[in-house]
């Protein structure tokens, strides 16, 4: 447990008790998978209107009117848009003009995909996990700037990573595999390395003018996140927890494993911490390669160039 009284086993019920966040919004990706869902659900339970995303609009609605049967009255708007297509991230932006967000909530994700381009041309975990949230991120820092003004308190941004960033660095000079073979496991170690990356440099560049960034471990826990894995994936996996015995037997619920992304949206406690890796409930370390501030501001200049900001 940490220091919160909180740790894995904790749900998003646990870490929402007694938080208010009336009058705030939150903006969450991939809320078809069952953490995004369940984040969303969580903040709207606490009060705060939800914009719900994901790449089919009808799925995004099909979840709101899941979350109203349990959150009668909840606040929730729903917007399409598609991580891997950067046109759809731009209107979807533009859909949303000048509204203040208090909370983003980079959610969204594909795993061990088999061997494909986004509509940029990008690889596509690469793309998804990192390039399409980094441009989101991007966009709307202006409306997370106007919601810290607008509230006194620091917006935040929330990009959920994994473990899985501690087996490959970012490979800067050919992150989309375009000389080098690809590996599914390289692939998405690197995007979730690109999660912290972006997220250290989030914070250094924004937190005085009022936003704060931190990056989430979730745990390991069943969603649809795993649909592309086959027998020999969930080996590779295995072999891969090796140093973390029962790791792939202590499989977090999907309210435990969201639960650090709720904490890390609305813990008071976390005001000081901005850039932190999260685990569990509690301040976390990343890898050395994930947090290197001269790699997180190589990787922002590469972003940058590749997303056309």
């Amino acid at each position: 447990m940490g220091m919160t009284g909180f740790g894995p086993d904790s749900t998003t019920d646990d870490v929402r008790d007694g938080i208010d966040l009336t009058g705030r919004t939150a903006l969450v990706t991939g809320v078809t998978s069952g953490l995004g869902g369940e984040t969303a659900r969580a903040l709207a339970a606490s009060g705060a209107a939800v914009i719900l995303t994901a790449r089919d609009g009808d799925a995004a609605a099909v979840v709101a009117a899941g979350i109203r049967e349990v959150v009668p009255g909840a606040e929730l708007n729903t917007l399409a848009m598609d991580l891997a297509d950067l046109s759809s991230v731009r209107a979807a932006v533009d859909n949303l003009g000048a509204q203040p967000i208090d909370l983003l909530i980079n959610n969204a994700g594909v795993m061990y995909t088999p061997f494909e381009r986004t509509s940029d041309g990008f690889e596509l975990q690469f793309g998804t996990n990192h390039l399409g949230h980094f441009l989101l991120t991007n966009l709307l820092l202006s409306n997370l700037r106007l919601a810290a003004d607008r509230s006194g308190t620091a917006s935040r941004v929330v990009t959920v990573s994994s473990d899985a960033h501690r087996a490959h660095a970012v490979d800067l000079v050919d992150p989309n595999f375009q000389d080098r073979p690809y590996d599914k496991f390289v692939s998405y170690a690197q995007s979730k390395a690109a999660n912290v990356l972006m997220t250290v440099e989030v914070q250094r560049r924004n937190a005085d003018s009022g936003i704060h960034a931190f990056s989430v471990h979730p745990g390991v826990c069943a969603t649809g996140l795993s649909r592309h894995m086959s027998r020999d994936d969930f080996a590779e996996m295995k072999r891969m927890s090796a140093g973390k015995p029962g790791l792939l037997s202590n499989l977090k619920t999907i309210p435990q494993a969201a639960a650090t992304s709720v904490w890390a949206a609305t813990a008071p406690e976390l005001g000081t911490d901005g850039g932190a890796y999260l685990s569990d409930c509690a301040v976390g370390r990343a890898s050395r390669h994930a947090v290197h501030p001269d790699t997180a501001a190589a990787l922002w200049a590469l972003s940058d160039k590749l997303v056309g900001l």
